[in-house]
């Protein structure tokens, strides 16, 4: 009778909890870390890749989410320092110093030839590009976890549009404040292929911004690059700044 009592009582308890939505956590995800200004900021890049050392470049970033505009400046290592790419509205382009010749190349471009994207550095909606995965029975794929003593909730999204990066991603999302810990992505075939780890944030205008990261190549072990983020500035940009003049002047 007793077990009976107290079975009844988990099953009733465990009838009341329920998940929160995944576009809901996504739309919390994007409000977050959109911050609808204008920033400047020092982007160090380093990457590891096996048998071949370390290498890094230092960068310096603009992006303004009002004109979906941004601009990288290569600063090291020597050989880059002067080249830059553009992205405007819909327009990405690559210049090169030596040439001074600008052109026009696709967002998953590879930036200064290491393992960063162009799409890596937009303000571009989760909600634009995934959708919540789901089961056989057509639930949600959500579950509780925990990273080390944090807990977290652990979900599964897969692509709604054809041009990102990867087609399936797993996110580990703090339950207290929807920061991202920890990011898996997988290839068509379920293959795991990166994961990242977001290790330092600062908080800027009430949003948490992720200023350390590690990017893991599983598919080729003992791939590796951190990310550092340093000198981020919110003030206005002026509008010359993200356009090809601005780059040839840099040049001249």
């Amino acid at each position: 009778m007793i077990r009976t009592v107290l079975l009844l009582l988990t099953m009733s308890i465990g009838s009341v909890y329920a998940y929160p939505k995944i576009d809901s956590i996504l739309t919390n995800l994007d409000n977050k870390y959109s911050l609808v200004t204008d920033v400047k900021a020092r982007v160090d890049l380093t990457q590891q890749k096996a048998n071949q050392g370390a290498k890094k470049l230092e960068m310096t970033y603009y992006r303004s989410d009002s004109t979906k505009s941004f601009l990288i400046i290569m600063d090291a290592p020597e050989n880059e320092k002067g080249n830059g790419y553009l992205r405007m509205g819909d327009n990405f382009w690559m210049y090169r110093k030596n040439t001074r010749t600008f052109q026009h190349i696709n967002r998953d471009e590879s930036i200064g030839g290491s393992d960063a994207r162009g799409d890596d550095f937009e303000d571009r909606k989760l909600k634009e590009k995934y959708k919540p995965a789901v089961d056989s029975s057509g639930n949600e794929i959500i579950t509780d976890d925990t990273l080390g003593k944090i807990a977290v909730y652990k979900f599964e999204l897969t692509a709604k549009v054809n041009d990102v990066d990867y087609p399936k991603k797993i996110y580990w999302v703090r339950k207290d404040n929807y920061t991202i810990l920890k990011e898996a992505a997988y290839s068509q075939s379920g293959t795991l292929m990166q994961s990242a780890y977001y290790l330092k944030f600062t908080t800027i205008k009430g949003r948490d911004i992720a200023v350390k990261m590690l990017f893991v190549d599983e598919f080729e072990k003992g791939n590796k690059s951190v990310v550092e983020i340093s000198g981020i500035s919110i003030d206005k940009i002026d509008d010359r700044v993200f356009t090809k003049a601005y780059l040839e002047n840099l040049s001249k």
